[in-house]
């Protein structure tokens, strides 16, 4: 969106990136590419962070609920529970307001998100009917990529979008089962952190039902199924 906005000559003051300390080393390397293109545009940066670090409020924070009743942190960040994407859009509203204009990066296939946009919130990208493929290959003709070291690929590299369909926080329990298995497969090093994070809930980060395996949704039976698919036995 930054991109496109840069090269139509639509005004922009300040870009703002709210950091979860949760994200892709791709993200981060992106970013700090970004700042250096805002910063010859004569743009401000603004790094925006949560009140709380990211691990204090999913593994140790004090809550109580109806549900749970007392318990510590408020775990897996995702599906009807997303209290991470809570913190973010509020920062970025409150910094945001009295913006006369303030764009979001929603793109035209995404109609039910731009229809809940108020006030001085516009779609850029879904105005110019760009769809989210649309929108990677306006990066990627430009030289953009998501790259992460990968030992499962000759060039010791993966880009994210090849083997993810959205490429949120790494430890976000939104990721299909698609997605866990080619993290499993081309990026142990954040599997391996996905497991410590398990190791530390009860709930498992996803739910899956299948007849052969039944219940697996904690990330360490899925590790085995991965295992297991790797020599043959995948279903």
């Amino acid at each position: 969106m930054v991109l496109y906005i840069l090269e139509t000559g639509m005004p922009l003051d300040e870009v703002l990136f709210y950091d979860t300390g949760m994200e892709f080393d791709a993200i981060y390397n992106n970013r700090d590419r970004l700042k250096k293109i805002l910063d010859r545009h004569g743009v401000k940066f603004t790094g925006l962070k949560p009140e709380n670090p990211f691990l204090y409020d999913m593994l140790e924070r004090p809550v109580t609920s109806k549900q749970k009743g007392f318990h510590l942190g408020y775990g897996w960040c995702g599906g009807t529970c997303r209290w991470g994407t809570t913190w973010k859009i509020t920062a970025l509203d409150k910094y945001a307001a009295g913006a006369v204009r303030h764009y979001v990066g929603i793109a035209a296939d995404e109609p039910e998100r731009v229809e809940k946009l108020e006030g001085p919130k516009t779609a850029p990208l879904a105005d110019a009917g760009m769809v989210e493929a649309d929108c990677l290959s306006f990066c990627r003709q430009r030289g953009w990529d998501w790259m992460e070291l990968s030992p499962a690929t000759e060039s010791g590299f993966v880009d994210l979008y090849d083997i993810l369909d959205r490429v949120s926080c790494w430890c976000c329990c939104n990721k299909n089962l698609k997605e866990l298995r080619n993290i499993y497969h081309y990026l142990p090093q954040y599997w391996e952190r996905l497991l410590q994070l398990q190791d530390r809930m009860e709930r498992p980060m996803k739910k899956y039902k299948n007849k052969k395996y039944g219940e697996y949704g904690n990330l360490r039976r899925l590790g085995e199924i991965f295992a297991t698919e790797e020599k043959g036995g995948r279903t």
